[in-house]
């Protein structure tokens, strides 16, 4: 078995999941000692395949193939390393060892290409434990925020002090960015994380552009009450407001060809025989255009002050991120797609994509394109999360074809 082909992929992938395994799936998240071991070890995988492997100054592993000369233009492969608690396998990590083997096939067949590769596994595209997306493609964008130091993890350790406990200095994280390099553009495989390529029988597809996303802390308040004793006429039933907003999310962003999840509610005292005084609730809301996202969020904000007015609550509002819709490099994307035709499909399916990448944040670098891979029933985030053995082999095929479309053009 070659350490390049699907069935080595697919086992790394299982390597990874088994050195951060937790109670309810998998859980890799930044700073930690399962970021510190899946590095070395991907770091290994680099090095078999002939890349110089290191981590840069943000926590990313990164894997260096030299070009033809000192100046020459670099093509960018890679995705995340990092998971969602109760994760799968293949979410990131896939395209990440994908871009590996892709390399080690390159050079295992001796072609010389006019550019200079450089794999990257972000560290932190997932937010989970800082709650910020995309930190370690930001640093290569060379958009990293030092607002973002005061972040804390649920047990109150800051961003600023879990560096230094990593054994990074935060002073130095500019050392990540890659802004004033001569670059070729960004490639990213990754599974679909929806069930359109399966629903259509295919296993691969050209991703045309992804979502903006903007996501809210939302809150109403009312008055606690006792559940027999508060007439209707006189309760201000915080929880009754927020399920209005909830409900109003489904019907706007569905009649907008957007997308909006409630994926968080809590209501408070949280007793059985008591009206909630208090309701904290979560917003993601995406859309192919950032107008269209912004004017949904709009309508949904006027409903929530309208319910609050009717019940006599108040509604607070508190954004926590936000994202801009990106469109692929057209070059970069043609080459994803004469990948695909390639391994036999002769009109590949261009499809959006609705979850956040860290080609988003390579966005403000480069331009960039992505492959999407068939995944079992659109399952991610989700310890059932699958692909099958075959579509992996194809996709390998393809992208290492969209590598060499690209260096037949340069």
């Amino acid at each position: 078995m070659s350490q390049h082909d699907a069935a080595e992929v697919l086992a790394r992938c299982d390597t990874l999941a088994d050195i951060s395994a937790a109670v309810d799936g998998i859980e890799r998240s930044y700073l930690t000692p399962e970021h510190a071991r899946a590095n070395w070890t991907v770091g290994e995988w680099m090095a078999d395949a002939g890349l110089t492997a290191w981590q840069d100054a943000a926590g990313n592993q990164r894997g260096t193939l030299a070009g033809p000369t000192a100046d020459a233009p670099v093509l960018l492969l890679g995705s995340h390393l990092d998971t969602v608690p109760g994760a799968g396998r293949y979410d990131g990590v896939l395209g990440t060892l994908m871009a590996i083997a892709a390399v080690g096939r390159l050079r295992a067949r001796g072609v010389a290409l006019p550019f200079g590769i450089e794999v990257l596994g972000f560290a932190d595209e997932e937010g989970t434990r800082f709650g910020r997306t995309l930190l370690g493609s930001c640093a290569v964008a060379g958009t990293w925020e030092d607002g973002w130091w005061g972040l804390q993890d649920a047990h109150g350790v800051t961003l600023h002090d879990a560096f230094i406990a990593f054994g990074l200095d935060p002073s130095r994280v500019g050392d990540a960015s890659l802004v004033g390099r001569p670059i070729v553009g960004y490639l990213e495989a990754h599974i679909e994380q929806g069930p359109l390529l399966q629903d259509a029988e295919r296993p691969l597809g050209v991703v045309r552009g992804i979502m903006g996303a903007r996501r809210f802390e939302l809150e109403m308040i009312g008055e606690a009450g006792h559940a027999g004793g508060m007439p209707y006429g006189r309760r201000r039933d915080a929880l009754l407001g927020a399920s209005e907003v909830v409900t109003a999310v489904e019907l706007l962003a569905r009649d907008a060809r957007a997308v909006g999840t409630v994926g968080r509610l809590q209501a408070f005292p949280g007793a059985m025989n008591v009206i909630p005084g208090r309701v904290e609730f979560s917003l993601d809301l995406r859309a192919e255009t950032d107008a269209v996202r912004d004017r949904v969020w709009n309508e949904i904000a006027e409903m929530g002050l309208k319910a609050a007015a009717a019940r006599q609550l108040s509604f607070g509002v508190q954004q926590v991120h936000e994202a801009r819709a990106t469109q692929v490099g057209e070059r970069l994307a043609l080459a994803v797609e004469a990948g695909i035709r390639s391994t036999g499909d002769a009109e590949p399916m261009w499809l959006l994509s609705k979850a956040g990448h860290d080609a988003m944040a390579i966005a403000d670098l480069c331009d960039y394109a992505m492959l999407f891979i068939r995944c079992k029933d659109g399952i991610s985030h989700h310890r059932d999360e699958a692909v099958r053995a075959d579509d992996v082999e194809i996709a390998l095929d393809a992208f290492e074809a969209a590598i060499l479309a690209l260096a037949s053009t340069a």
